[in-house]
């Protein structure tokens, strides 16, 4: 076993502090990881202060994980040690169902394995990335392509698929309207993508704050949702509007943004239900839909991508010690755009 400096939260009003933890002893599939950078994603934050409810304490959060190849099980053949890789939101499943043998591992029927607060077949609950350490099965765990600054690609691991799946799975491409609600930690990343697939990206925000940003990520427009008038412009533009706010919004007024068999992904997760009329989907034969990640081959589909266009989370990097500040800031969105930790500070 390997034993590994951490931050841990113990309980769910309390502050994240410094401990060390124990990783499983290396396996024949297995591949230790020297973690050099972890993200800070809300949903840390969510478990963390188990506000989703469900977590098991001591939680070592982090899915956002870029590193170094330490050791390799006698098995393992995709990695070899000294290799930059990185880990995403899970860490196992079963491999037998229909979505993991289609690619969909993140909707394995049976145990989808979380990279923390969930349990793993040696019973034991997972601990993530606020660590230096790191014992993940082969399968899932990418490799981080020569071009990528390894900090700014650490939020890519869960923000960056969680955009590039649904732009995908929904054609985003030349010809294409795309709005993206909200530009902070996904948003950001979601309009670079999407302008290098080669859509026409709008950033739909409460305010211009962050305007001068968007346009230079590569948005073609900018709108303040604060202005009634500017929206009603809009009505009937987009192929694909993209939510990743994660307040109820008023789902009729954004449904009527959409042209004829457009789609309203949701990957926010706000607190209550969503609300809409049946009206507003039957108007231009419109729909909504959820999108969780993506699977393990599109995760390195989508690293490779954004290592070909240059793509990246514009970041600020922190010390270890800086974690519980970084939360409260991140829930006061006082953050352009991910916080990113330096794990040799752990």
């Amino acid at each position: 076993m390997t034993t590994a400096a951490a931050y841990a939260a113990t309980s769910a009003d309390g502050p994240l502090t410094k401990t060390t933890i124990e990783r499983r002893a290396l396996g024949p599939r297995d591949v230790l990881i020297e973690i050099e950078y972890a993200g800070i994603c809300h949903s840390d934050i969510h478990a963390a202060r188990n506000e989703w409810g469900g977590t098991k304490y001591p939680l070592v959060p982090g899915h956002e994980i870029v590193g170094i190849v330490a050791a390799v099980g006698s098995g393992v053949s995709a990695h070899a040690v000294g290799d930059r890789v990185g880990v995403g939101c899970f860490v196992d499943s079963c491999g037998d169902c229909d979505p993991c043998r289609t690619g969909y591992e993140q909707h394995c029927t049976e145990r989808v394995t979380g990279t923390y607060n969930s349990v793993g077949r040696d019973g034991l609950v997972t601990q993530g990335g606020y660590s230096t350490h790191i014992v993940v099965t082969e399968h899932f765990v990418l490799k981080i392509p020569e071009g990528l600054d390894p900090a700014a690609a650490a939020p890519l691991l869960c923000a960056g698929i969680t955009l590039y799946s649904p732009l995908k799975r929904w054609n985003a491409g030349p010809g294409t309207k795309v709005a993206i609600i909200g530009m902070g930690g996904l948003g950001h990343v979601g309009v670079k993508i999407a302008a290098a697939l080669g859509a026409e990206v709008t950033v739909l925000s409460h305010s211009l704050s962050k305007k001068d940003d968007g346009l230079r990520f590569g948005a073609t427009e900018y709108v303040a949702t604060t202005d009634p008038q500017a929206l009603k412009s809009l009505r009937g533009r987009f192929d694909l509007i993209l939510n990743t706010v994660s307040v109820n919004l008023d789902m009729d007024r954004y449904l009527s943004l959409l042209r004829l068999h457009g789609t309203l992904v949701e990957l926010g997760l706000p607190e209550n239900p969503l609300t809409l009329r049946a009206f507003s989907l039957g108007v231009n034969d419109r729909a909504i839909a959820g999108s969780n990640v993506g699977g393990i081959a599109q995760t390195q589909e989508m690293l490779d991508f954004c290592a070909g266009k240059g793509i990246g989370a514009e970041i600020e990097l922190i010390s270890a010690d800086r974690i519980n500040e970084a939360y409260d800031r991140v829930v006061a969105s006082d953050v352009r755009y991910r916080f990113v930790i330096d794990a040799s500070t752990f």
